[in-house]
């Protein structure tokens, strides 16, 4: 990820998604500053969205929506090997700020293995694997 530019502002939520509905470029907010985000590889898109029409078909009828990236809302996140380190690092750290947030997937895109954290009600988190 690249700093949108070194001596921007800090935003707050609002003036991000407002600053997004005008680029052509994809960003990330994190904690008030804003990255640009760089292109997912076929193999990354390919996973992304088999998951999106997965989960999709799962929910199907139960009162709950599935978005893809573009939303900025992510329960699934397909890694790549030059975010992978910040996705299970600080980003995941910032994600679990979110109280309403319960499960955080970690989808490997170089080869077939899911890490599902998942928060009990006390307010841990746990981990579990699936690796093929």
């Amino acid at each position: 990820m690249v700093a949108l530019k070194d001596n921007f502002p800090r935003f707050i939520p609002e003036e991000y998604f407002a600053l997004e509905e005008q680029q052509l470029e994809r960003h990330e907010y994190i904690d008030g500053e804003v990255y640009a985000m760089s292109g997912g590889t076929q193999n990354h898109s390919d996973i992304a969205g088999n998951f999106l029409t997965l989960v999709k078909s799962h929910i199907r009828g139960g009162g709950c929506k599935t978005f893809n990236s573009d939303l900025r809302i992510k329960i699934i996140e397909v890694l790549s090997p030059i975010t992978e380190a910040y996705d299970r690092g600080n980003k995941f750290k910032l994600y679990r700020k979110n109280p309403s947030l319960r499960d955080y997937a970690l989808v490997d895109s170089s080869k077939m293995a899911i890490d599902l954290y998942r928060k009990d009600e006390s307010g841990n988190w746990y981990i579990g694997s699936d690796s093929g």
